[in-house]
């Protein structure tokens, strides 16, 4: 991505998060980041294909980076462990990404469906694991949805958690979460 194309692209999900995107405009974001409309539209045809752009990028990097640390290891609980750490980082540091994502799941026009649409998929590589760990003995059979489900939810309500601590240590929420939710899934 090139400087330019970057920069739109940050400024956009950081009004996106802060306004929403009904109140974010294109001249908003053409005057944050200091370009004319054409600038902009070489770029993105539309404010919706931005917002397209920011979230198939977000859940690429989440997806990614999951994939990259978990095809090495061979426990299900490993995994788990290692899918809510990388959760954690990545939702405190892009918090504009993750509130954007979570603000747009509710309701029915094309963004929310497509929101919703990634986040099952994220949820879908949870169970794929929890399913996993129920097949190999390691992790007790409660619904694989309800526990990927679960998982997700639990490690987001860890940004609520950020939101009302100004100094989170990342370690040492993900070993609170590994100790109280987490350890209950050993089979």
């Amino acid at each position: 991505m090139n400087k330019t194309k970057r920069k739109i692209f940050e400024a956009s999900m950081k009004l996106f998060a802060e306004k929403g995107y009904d109140a974010t405009s294109i001249e908003e974001i053409t005057a944050t980041v200091g370009v004319a409309k054409g600038t902009l539209y070489y770029h993105f045809s539309s404010k919706e294909e931005i917002f397209n752009f920011l979230v198939d990028e977000g859940m690429k990097l989440l997806k990614n980076s999951i994939s990259i640390k978990t095809d090495k290891m061979s426990n299900s609980l490993d995994k788990l462990r290692a899918v809510v750490l990388i959760q954690i980082k990545l939702l405190f540091k892009y918090e504009n990404f993750m509130t954007i994502i979570l603000s747009q799941i509710w309701g029915n026009d094309e963004r929310n469906k497509l929101c919703k649409k990634y986040l099952f998929e994220y949820i879908q590589i949870i169970e794929k694991i929890v399913k996993d760990g129920i097949k190999k003995g390691e992790i007790v059979d409660k619904g694989p949805n309800v526990i990927a489900s679960g998982i997700f939810g639990f490690t987001c309500s860890s940004y609520i958690y950020k939101m009302k601590h100004e100094k989170v240590n990342v370690q040492d929420l993900f070993k609170q979460i590994d100790s109280t939710f987490l350890k209950n899934l050993r089979a």
